[in-house]
């Protein structure tokens, strides 16, 4: 491998590293809408250089995640209730046909991976909210890998963290119980089929999921981006 396709692999990763951060503060609510992501700061958190932090803030624009404005001045995204509709209606789409590739395939292996991802879900309930929608995002990511079909797996996980978004801007507490009951029937029933079944159960959770949340708060704050980044730059 020559050098110039080294640094452009290392610079890759750590764009990489930005974005998952970034992501996972947001969902986690420690980022919320509006806050201001300057790129010096961004490279002050991860100990990148500005044009890396810059290349993160446009794969994260493309996700939907970061609005960037004509001044380069770059925001987290702020979705409205009608938004928050949208991505959902297009995620139960989405998830209903990663569940009908995977209904009567799921090994056994991949069950017990899931079960544990639900045991997280149920060990943070008294933990703040965030993590749980995590969690929750993590089992829906993990479901769609599990399929094997990177298109598929590419939408899904963007949606997710659009959905983990406005879950985090706009939705009001509500406990995570059934969500965590609902993850334990959806593996029970991708296992043993059949397709339109576990199709069926997809749509209605994510539904509840929605109808739970209310999807119609209000947000936006802005804090010290390095303080809030921090734990997030060491994964």
């Amino acid at each position: 491998m020559t050098t110039t396709r080294k640094t452009a692999r290392a610079e890759g990763d750590r764009v990489s590293i930005i974005c998952q951060g970034i992501r996972h503060a947001i969902i986690d609510g420690a980022l919320m809408p509006g806050d201001r992501l300057p790129e010096d700061s961004l490279g002050e958190s991860f100990g990148v250089s500005r044009t890396i932090a810059r290349h993160a803030l446009g794969q994260l624009a493309a996700e939907g995640l970061v609005d960037l404005r004509r001044n380069r001045i770059a925001t987290v995204a702020t979705p409205t209730p009608e938004d928050a509709r949208d991505i959902f209606d297009i995620r139960v789409a989405l998830e209903r046909q990663v569940v009908q590739h995977l209904a009567g395939r799921l090994t056994e292996a991949q069950a017990k991976e899931l079960q544990g991802i639900v045991t997280r879900e149920h060990d943070a309930r008294s933990g703040p909210e965030g993590a749980s929608i995590r969690l929750a995002t993590e089992f829906h990511i993990r479901l769609a890998e599990m399929t094997g079909k990177p298109i598929l797996i590419r939408y899904v996980t963007e949606i997710c963290y659009r959905a983990g978004l406005s879950l985090s801007a706009l939705g009001r507490p509500y406990s995570s119980d059934c969500a965590i009951s609902e993850h334990l029937e959806l593996i029970r029933v991708i296992r043993s089929g059949p397709a339109d079944r576990a199709a069926a159960l997809m749509a209605e959770h994510l539904e509840a999921v929605s109808t739970r949340a209310l999807l119609d708060g209000e947000a936006g704050r802005s804090r010290d981006l390095v303080s809030i980044l921090t734990p997030y730059a060491t994964g």
